[in-house]
């Protein structure tokens, strides 16, 4: 018997994808090996106010001491993967199908989708991927998709250094999508659909991209065609590190972070 070769599945048109947010719109699956999407435009949606992020005490320390090495862009697609494996007490299964998974680790490799990854670095000098959080970004709009977490405070590192990412690109609108009690915690609120899309409208202009020296843009990984037209996130991330170093904390940049965002919080 001859087995059965099953085609790929197609993956979600990039242009098709970026048309939906900018609409307001984004996808999802019932189950990780669901070969369908529905799109989901919630009555409800959840942003967090870059102005209005809850740095707290514990979380200011975590950044300070530098429990954990963050970096943008430099393992998309294991922070998907890690989003989409199974958690504790969850039957229902990851909505991160296989392929809305191709489908986003190929608009980031067209530089509209980016992550934040938080690393433990082991005794033996190793790193090792312990939270992060991926997104789309296009004009002065990060729309977060998911974030994981193995150890404790490792997904709330990767947010912060988003929020201070964001901050320095000069973005406005940071999408959580659905509140959450996590993310409730950290500064979001719940705004009508019809608010969040007028803020998403005005949040659709033209950028600057922020100063980055060649050092910057050598410490993200993960660029690609394209990148012009996305949120300039990657180039603001190697912003903050440069001017982290600048102000003498290269070999502990979380400090300057913690100290940014304890100034503008």
């Amino acid at each position: 018997m001859v087995p059965l070769v099953h085609a790929p599945v197609p993956l979600i048109d990039p242009e098709m994808l970026l048309l939906a947010y900018r609409e307001g719109i984004f996808p999802m699956a019932d189950a990780r090996d669901d070969p369908e999407v529905f799109w989901i435009e919630p009555r409800q949606r959840a942003v967090l106010p870059l102005n209005g992020f809850h740095l707290s005490r514990s979380l200011a320390r975590t950044l300070r001491r530098g429990r954990f090495r963050v970096t943008c862009n430099a393992a998309f697609s294991q922070v998907m993967s890690m989003c989409a494996a199974p958690r504790e007490g969850d039957e229902g299964g990851s909505w991160i199908s296989h392929r809305i998974q191709a489908s986003y680790e190929r608009l980031h490799a067209l530089g509209h989708a980016h992550s934040i990854e938080s690393w433990r670095v082991e005794k033996t000098g190793e790193l090792r991927l312990v939270g992060g959080l991926y997104g789309v970004g296009f004009d002065r709009v990060f729309c977060g998709e998911s974030m994981f977490s193995l150890e404790s405070d490792a997904s709330k590192v990767a947010l912060a250094w988003l929020v201070a990412t964001m901050r320095r690109a000069g973005a406005e609108l940071l999408d959580c999508q659905f509140l959450t009690g996590h993310l409730e915690s950290l500064g979001a609120l719940e705004i009508p659909q019809e608010r969040y899309l007028d803020l998403l409208k005005a949040a659709q202009r033209p950028y600057a991209v922020p100063p980055a020296s060649a050092a910057g843009g050598a410490a993200v990984a993960g660029d690609a065609e394209g990148a012009g037209a996305g949120l300039a996130l990657p180039d603001a991330f190697g912003a903050l590190l440069e001017e982290a170093a600048g102000a003498g904390f290269d070999s502990s940049p979380g400090k300057f972070i913690a100290q940014a965002l304890t100034q503008t919080s």
